[in-house]
């Protein structure tokens, strides 16, 4: 069976598609392959990562589109001709309308850098999330993937770790760990795990 074509979606630094195309090369991602890289932002460093990776990077901009409805347009314009079986949110600050969601609905995943439901949904991103789990004292904070639907941060959970908060934590410290000790770990995991669900689906349907 042919590996699951996978798109990535970022916005920044692309340190999350880093660890994915990290996971691929060392066999942890084994069911699926990243084909495809869009950035919504102009010069994201994700789309250097891609390249050199030898991956196929766009950039597609609302701006650019000119209203949310042409830019999900041309996403799925994209992903459609690229044959994408699976979306990977990797940093992707956009919300998606349920439009979008539901056109690939249970082929989008995201990453979220807490333990949801606590410090997730709308407002909650970036180091925000960060802030706010300092803010309010929790000892225990960590990452979630999940299905995205069109309520952020609100689709079914796929996998969760947990990771320490420390008293001498600022929110750049911890943001760091928790990629390091969670973010980066379970994003390919539940790629493979996804992948392999789909590729299960498309045997039975042969």
């Amino acid at each position: 069976m042919d590996k699951i074509k996978i798109a990535v979606l970022v916005s920044g630094g692309g340190t999350n598609l880093g660890a994915l195309i990290e996971a691929e090369r060392k066999g942890i991602i084994k069911s699926g392959e990243i084909k495809l890289v869009i950035s919504n932002k102009v010069g994201a460093y994700a789309l250097e990562r891609a390249k050199n990776a030898g991956i196929e990077a766009l950039t597609v901009t609302k701006a650019d589109c000119g209203s949310q409805a042409e830019f999900e347009d041309r996403l799925i314009s994209l992903l459609t001709s690229h044959g994408i079986e699976l979306i990977v949110l990797a940093g992707f600050m956009s919300i998606l309308s349920e439009r979008f969601t539901k056109t690939f609905s249970d082929r989008i995943i995201n990453v979220h850098p807490s333990l949801i439901p606590s410090f997730s949904g709308k407002g909650f991103y970036g180091l925000r999330v960060h802030e706010a789990a300092l803010e309010y004292g929790v000892k225990v904070t960590g990452a979630t993937v999940h299905y995205v639907n069109e309520v952020p941060d609100g689709g079914k959970i796929i996998l969760q770790k947990s990771v320490a908060v420390k008293d001498t934590d600022t929110p750049e410290v911890l943001q760091r760990r928790v990629m390091e000790k969670a973010e980066w770990i379970i994003l390919p995991k539940a790629c493979e795990m996804v992948s392999k669900r789909l590729i299960i689906e498309k045997s039975h349907k042969c």
